[in-house]
């Protein structure tokens, strides 16, 4: 039974979103939340910790406080407000690195939670039609946020093997939507035009941003379930979201939709990597059987219903331009000015 839980990542949206519906369960006596910044939202009655967890003193903060849970929030998907890939994959790994290295000193800790990603089985045109928790990867993730989840699940297994007597949960999330979250794919479908792959219409499955923490709240107060996917019931794809989102859509060919990728990126408008293309282009499917029968969690929102819950907080292309013609109109000017974009980054 966690009784102190020390969360990583507070000051981030899902960090404190998972606080705040922490402190709600009468069962937990005290909650930390760590960052290197105040959060600038309430993490309800967490106790802030100005601290960074790639520095050795996250220990003495858990052995002061007999901490017994730790929830490792702090794996962040895009560099956008880190300030560059550089600073994220430090967080990420060398962070997660002295965050297990205090784990396996301290003597009150006894489960550890870590919020993990799909993006670990990669995306490929070889891949299964579901993966399962003991599949691996056709093609290992090469860049950014995938790679450093790769490894960080990698350093918990090697945590995991010296400290056998810690009970271990890793959710493996799919892409997490909803009304307030900001990921590169809830950035991507909020483009002005979406460029999309030529010739493919990916399919996948997301996770309403409630669901995700109600899962971290499960996986924290019930009992151990190893590795765990999680992600809601069906599937979309990216022409469906495309029309939920009513966003105009210019197809791309794949080779260059890298190039194209870099551009928008260098733009501020999204943030995409070369895996993320690959993703838009060949999907991914996660089977959740484990979900149900070892964590005992049951998603409110399907894949459909929590990208709608997304789009329909989502601004319209321009103020003011409603229906249908108004979209394609405002489409076509702005997919014309992207084609000449793309016209000249071509060698």
């Amino acid at each position: 039974m966690a009784k102190v839980v020390l969360v990583t990542g507070v000051s981030r949206y899902l960090g404190g979103l998972f606080a705040r519906r922490l402190s709600s369960d009468p069962s937990v006596e005290r909650i930390l939340g760590v960052d290197v910044v105040p959060p600038r939202h309430s993490i309800g009655r967490a106790e802030f910790v100005r601290a960074d967890i790639r520095n050795p003193m996250i220990g003495r903060i858990m052995a002061q406080a007999a901490v017994d849970t730790v929830v490792h929030m702090n794996v962040i998907a895009t560099p956008r407000d880190t300030g560059g890939r550089v600073t994220q994959k430090e967080i990420n790994v060398i962070g997660t690195m002295q965050l297990l290295a205090a784990c396996q000193k301290s003597e009150s800790v006894s489960r550890l939670v870590v919020k993990s990603s799909a993006a670990v089985y990669g995306s490929s045109p070889r891949d299964p039609a579901m993966f399962s928790e003991d599949m691996n990867p056709k093609t290992l993730p090469r860049t950014g946020f995938g790679k450093d989840s790769v490894e960080v699940e990698g350093y918990v297994r090697g945590f995991s093997r010296r400290r056998p007597d810690v009970e271990i949960t890793m959710l493996r999330l799919a892409n997490v939507v909803g009304p307030e979250v900001r990921t590169a794919l809830t950035d991507y479908f909020a483009l002005p035009v979406v460029p999309v792959p030529l010739g493919y219409d990916a399919r996948f499955q997301l996770v309403h941003e409630d669901d995700a923490t109600a899962a971290m709240i499960r996986a924290t107060t019930g009992p151990a379930a190893g590795i765990v996917n999680v992600a809601g019931d069906g599937f979309v794809t990216v022409t469906q979201c495309t029309a939920i989102a009513r966003r105009p859509v210019v197809p791309v060919p794949l080779p260059a939709a890298g190039v194209l990728g870099t551009v928008v990126r260098r733009s501020g408008l999204a943030d995409f990597s070369s895996d993320q293309l690959t993703f838009l282009a060949f999907g991914r499917g996660l089977d959740t059987g484990r979900m149900r029968t070892v964590l005992g969690f049951e998603p409110r929102f399907t894949t459909r219903a929590a990208f709608e819950d997304y789009a329909h907080h989502l601004a319209p292309v321009l103020p003011g331009v409603g229906g249908v013609d108004g979209v394609t109109e405002v489409a076509g000017g702005t997919a014309s000015a992207l084609s000449r974009v793309f016209d000249r980054i071509q060698p």
